[in-house]
């Protein structure tokens, strides 16, 4: 069975069992589009079947733009990985459990090794997916209020820290983060449907929920739970609300091939907007050996996202070098420079799409593993 073939098996397999709605995969080996499908519901009760160019609300597949918007800034002295955060927000000084004020660097917002999280008991803190009046400084001055988790560069925790780099750069640039990341990235690479607006109403994916109490159109607002009991706070009209501040680590919304456009120039070593040396170090482990989570077992972290450390540890066909993340809006994506092939997986439907099954049948299903996770 080839590559189609079984990629098609998963899709329509994930389709047909009520795993997901609605999904746009595309693979790339060395360069060569080997794989594109539109799939499922764009809009189910509709009957409205999927497009190619559908717009998703990306989630955290908003964090590697918006990372390397800050990488192109450092490479041009703007931003430095060693500067303070609050040299830059004065504003945000974050204290540690107890009560001293902690020195977070830019690198450690890049890497999550901050202290920062997500798990805010604070209603009035948005972390990027629900709706809010506040801006960047508001809503940061309420995170500085909580303790931080550990002293900066002392261990990784996924949190926040895309969202604080987003107010950084926005300070720096002038106007919006949208301006910043449209003028160092998705404008040079022609990602015309991606950033913080939507071009077009009607291409925008209708988000579903696979529950609890099962697959069904996301309310808004609207709360999910995860594989692993976490709760999720959802609302989809966010993306038009401007008075809401840009979310660095989730606020944007793109098409499957404006990603496919960037991470293919991140696989080939940073094309016209960031410099091979920056891409090189973006894609290596910045955390060391700090410990991460049980499900995290055979990576690491760099400037980007993960990176597959260990494939075997990982339990994953990619070769070492790997990079992967995904978004809670249902998305996963990987970049294997070794064996040339990059994988882009969106759909409507979270968690299957970005926690479940999914990700791990359709990137087997490339690498013509089987048995699989």
């Amino acid at each position: 069975m080839d590559l189609a073939k079984r990629v098609d098996a998963v899709v329509d397999s994930a389709i047909a069992n009520d795993k997901i709605v609605g999904s746009v995969t595309l693979v790339k080996a060395h360069g060569e589009l080997v794989y594109a499908r539109a799939a499922g519901w764009f809009d189910r009760e509709a009957k409205a079947p999927m497009r190619r160019d559908a717009i998703f609300r990306l989630a955290s597949v908003t964090k590697p733009i918006v990372a390397a918007t800050a990488l192109a800034m450092v490479e041009r002295r703007l931003i430095g990985l060693d500067n303070a955060v609050s040299d830059h927000l004065p504003y945000f000084r974050p204290k540690l459990q107890d009560g001293t004020e902690a020195r977070i660097l830019v690198r450690h917002l890049l890497s999550h090794t901050s202290g920062l999280g997500y798990g805010y008991k604070n209603p009035a803190i948005t972390t990027g997916l629900q709706q809010t009046e506040l801006d960047h400084e508001a809503n940061l001055t309420l995170i500085a209020q909580e303790p931080l988790l550990f002293e900066p560069g002392t261990g990784w925790e996924y949190g926040v820290n895309i969202d604080v780099l987003g107010a950084i750069i926005a300070q720096i640039h002038g106007g919006t983060l949208g301006d910043a990341a449209a003028h160092y990235i998705t404008g040079p690479l022609g990602m015309v449907d991606t950033g913080y607006s939507v071009r077009d109403l009607g291409r925008l994916a209708v988000p579903y929920a696979d529950g609890p109490p099962g697959l069904r159109r996301m309310g808004d607002p609207d709360v999910l739970i995860n594989p692993l009991g976490e709760r999720t706070n959802f609302s989809p009209s966010r993306i038009f609300n401007t008075r809401a501040f840009q979310s660095g680590g989730a606020g944007m919304v793109g098409t499957a091939d404006d990603l496919m456009t960037f991470f293919e120039t991140i696989r080939t070593g940073g094309g016209d907007v960031l410099l091979n040396e920056t891409v090189e170090a973006a894609a290596s482990n910045q955390i060391g050996d700090l410990p991460r989570r049980p499900q995290d077992a055979g990576q690491r972290f760099g400037f980007l996202s993960a990176i597959v450390d260990d494939p075997v540890a990982a339990n994953s066909p990619v070769a070492r070098g790997t990079l992967r993340w995904g978004g809670v809006y249902g998305h996963e994506w990987s970049v294997d420079p070794a064996s040339g092939i990059t994988i882009l997986s969106m759909t409507n439907t979270p968690y299957e799409g970005c926690s479940g099954q999914y990700r791990y049948d359709i990137r087997d299903a490339v690498y013509g593993r089987t048995g699989g996770r």
